[in-house]
């Protein structure tokens, strides 16, 4: 039987990028947007707090837009200060890329395993599936689901009672499968 397990954002991520007032990395966004026309061009920004000093940063979403391109839903979610227009936003890597930060997924995202009625059997075929692109290391994740500890989980990795079809070390982002037989 194939278990589903889902890793699920619990809020939105912290923003990676330093602070020009007190050299802090870390910028928390609270889903706030600033919109401003200038006759016919628009500009949006997403303000982002810093978590050290609180100053303020606006990460460029638009820049110099005819107003008419803007589709009217997205300027009224743009006034609105939509959170999950801000999370669309901050996983778009062309957003990422323009204003050159990074994601900090620590404490933001958690793993919904069905519940432990799996931990009983011999053979556990799981499924993972992401429900957003948060990198996370799958030792971890298998480490969380079944109750063990990280160490123990590289143990079944080498001793072969561990398989997947993708490599389990470094991170993952994307949806895959693996085998445990205790």
């Amino acid at each position: 039987m194939l278990d589903t397990w889902v890793v699920l954002p619990t809020c939105l991520p912290l923003v990676r990028r330093r602070c020009h007032t007190c050299a802090s990395e870390r910028f928390r966004a609270n889903g706030r947007f600033r919109v401003n026309a200038n006759h016919k061009l628009l500009d949006v920004w997403l303000l982002v707090l810093c978590t050290g000093c609180g100053e303020t940063a606006k990460l460029t979403v638009l820049e110099r837009m005819n107003v008419r391109s803007v589709p009217p839903e997205l300027l009224d979610r743009l006034h609105d200060n939509d959170p999950r227009l801000a999370a669309e936003l901050l996983r778009d890597p062309v957003v990422r890329r323009r204003n050159r930060i990074a994601l900090d997924w620590d404490g933001a995202w958690r793993l919904d395993t069905g519940g432990s009625d799996h931990l009983d059997r011999e053979v556990i075929d799981v499924s993972v599936r992401f429900a957003a692109r948060i990198p996370v290391r799958p030792v971890r994740l298998i480490a969380d689901g079944c109750g063990l500890s990280r160490a123990g989980v590289e143990r079944l990795i080498t001793e072969g009672s561990l398989v997947s079809a993708v490599r389990l070390s470094g991170r993952l982002s994307g949806d895959f499968t693996f085998t445990l037989k205790r």
